[in-house]
């Protein structure tokens, strides 16, 4: 080996030890290694920085931007507030939500499909009286399997798409992952679905009280005018509303309540429903109904800057503006553009009008303020915010927008007429100048540490190609692997990513292991893309422990696992990830 490989081997070396350990996040680790390689001339000065500009960094970051704006246009509840229910068996509900969550994670990023769904998946596991982690790890494992079918559905598939294109010349395209990913995909979910979960350790439902309580609000939902929920009684919502986590209190006619629930009495324009709820099963709720949150003048007042609402939590304290007052009487609406959403009083049932209720020290209240002005409103009122808990108003009115610019982006660029990063970009500007996702917002939707991951390893990968290191690993393979069939050369390299991926980030695996895959096929003779594809599904196969992929660790406190909980259902769902992808790979990828 020249000085060169052996000090990149043990630069990586000493990465994924750091990596293994998890004593630093796994950016500073990476950043701090891309350092190294330059002062030490591995890497030169002129490219330390290239791979910030790498179009896989660019589209994974763009990626999540859009996948940020599909769920707060409410584009994914018009899937999973029809068709999810409790009553469901955990079977059923395992393989409907284990398909919503794969057909999702194919067209988004796999991270962010779970974090939509999760919450999902808690509240019907609460509502059946059963633990989470039941159903929690099964909804992971799906997501990342879902992710394997298209180019963006996870980080891995594109990275591999890009050294495709710097070392071919072309990247592999939109649904050039699917034949084989889908095979393995629609093989995992049937097993997670039948056997899978059968194998997770069985908890009681107290499980799952790490998680948090989110409180409940009193709050009231305005019927508008057109609506299609005019002349039908208020019993007809009591189905919408438990499938929404929501419970319906009553309804206000002309600022006066009706007694009683009121559930035979027609609905009418102008209404308000009394409703109790979390602040994202009123959201939710709000956007199936197509309710309002105030009457017209308020609404218009609140929406009149167009720069998008927020959901703020706050407590009214001794010194507060509304100590002993109302929100009407502050002039809430008009003095400063926010409704009074909700009111969360412990053990006290509040009778009056929301905006009439006289509010006391302890009062936790849930405002909706123009985006640029909630700071401003909760110190003007003199209360204590909450902890941000990134509640999101979801656009409901711009859905079949944001659906539409996203479609005709992954149509655009499957069909060859744009470059995906430029068709992604463009719906990104699209989201921001149509107000689906707020200027202000736009970047907080970027994991920055997996840019920074990404930027950082892309050169030392480069550096360890430049320097013959991946082609000494290829060869290595090579000579382990002579004299067996091509079957068995890419069962042993899918083994040994999946085995890197189960104890790194995927990202760094795929980075090291895809040059690794094009050396082995240059060195055989055979057609490459076998060998990347190979990598692709792999590296993307983590499921026996909680740090190989971000879905897993997500996962690890809300389902109350351990580290050792995983690879009870992961490794019977990884040997059959390989066993039938290595005949997928070579009938439609020959070599």
């Amino acid at each position: 080996m020249t000085p060169d490989q052996i000090l990149l081997f043990s630069l990586f070396g000493l990465v994924f030890a750091l990596l293994i350990w998890g004593r630093f996040r796994y950016d500073l680790v990476a950043f701090s290694a891309l350092m190294v390689a330059v002062v030490l001339g591995l890497v030169e000065a002129k490219d330390a920085f290239a791979g910030f500009g790498h179009p896989a960094t660019l589209v994974v970051a763009l990626v999540l931007v859009v996948s940020a704006g599909l769920v707060r246009s409410g584009a994914v509840y018009l899937i999973t507030r029809t068709l999810v229910d409790a009553s469901r068996s955990l079977g059923a509900h395992i393989a409907l939500m284990g398909a919503i969550g794969g057909v999702l994670s194919a067209f988004m990023n796999n991270v962010a499909a779970l974090a939509l769904l999760m919450p999902v998946d808690i509240q019907t596991a609460r509502k059946a009286g059963r633990a989470v982690g039941l159903s929690l790890m099964p909804l992971s494992f799906a997501t990342i399997l879902g992710g394997m079918v298209t180019l963006i559905g996870t980080p891995p598939n594109i990275i591999i798409a890009a050294i495709r294109e710097d070392a071919l010349g072309e990247p592999f395209r939109m649904f050039d992952f699917a034949p084989v990913g889908g095979v393995a995909a629609l093989a995992g979910l049937a097993f997670v679905a039948l056997i899978g979960w059968r194998l997770i350790p069985q908890r009681d439902a107290t499980s799952a009280s790490n998680l948090d309580d989110l409180g409940q609000y009193l709050a009231e939902l305005t019927v508008p005018d057109g609506s299609k929920l005019v002349g039908e009684k208020v019993a007809d919502l009591y189905e919408d509303a438990e499938k929404n986590d929501v419970a319906i209190l009553g309804l206000i006619r002309d600022g006066k309540k009706l007694y009683g629930t009121a559930k035979n009495a027609a609905i009418e324009a102008g209404d308000a429903l009394r409703i109790e709820a979390t602040p994202d099963a009123l959201d939710e709720f709000r956007t199936a109904l197509k309710l309002t949150f105030a009457d017209q003048e308020r609404e218009a007042q609140l929406k009149a800057d167009g720069d998008g609402l927020a959901m703020v939590e706050c407590v009214v304290t001794d010194t507060s503006r509304l100590n002993g007052r109302t929100a009407q009487a502050v002039g809430l609406t008009w003095r400063q553009r926010t409704v009074l959403m909700g009111v969360s009083r412990e053990g006290k049932r509040i009778t009056k009008q929301l905006r009439k209720t006289v509010l006391r020290p302890g009062d936790i209240l849930l405002l909706l303020t123009p985006q640029d002005a909630a700071e401003d409103v909760v110190s003007w009122l003199g209360c204590l915010p909450l902890a941000d808990r990134g509640l999101q108003v979801t656009a409901d009115h711009k859905v079949w927008l944001a659906i539409g610019l996203f479609v005709g982006a992954v149509v655009a660029a499957s069909v060859g007429l744009i470059y995906l990063p430029i068709a992604l970009g463009i719906v990104v500007v699209a989201y921001v100048l149509t107000g689906i996702i707020p200027l202000h917002q736009l970047y907080d939707h970027i994991e920055w540490p997996v840019v920074v991951l990404l930027g950082s390893m892309i050169p030392l990968g480069a550096a360890l190609e430049a320097s013959g290191g991946t082609e000494l690993i290829a060869g290595a393979l090579v000579e382990l692997t002579d004299g067996l069939a091509p079957w068995m050369i890419l069962t042993v390299l899918m083994v040994v990513t999946m085995t890197l991926s189960d104890v790194l980030n995927n990202t760094a695996t795929t980075i090291v292991a895809a040059p690794i895959g094009i050396q082995m096929a240059q060195t055989l003779g055979v057609n490459p893309d076998p060998f990347l594809m190979a990598v692709a599904i792999s590296a993307s196969a983590a499921f026996l422990t909680p740090i190989g992929h971000k879905n897993n660790t997500l996962i690890l406190g809300p389902g109350g696992y351990s580290f050792g909980d995983y690879w009870r259902m992961g490794l019977p769902l990884e040997i059959l990830v390989v066993a039938v992808s290595i005949p997928a790979i070579l009938v439609f990828w020959p070599l």
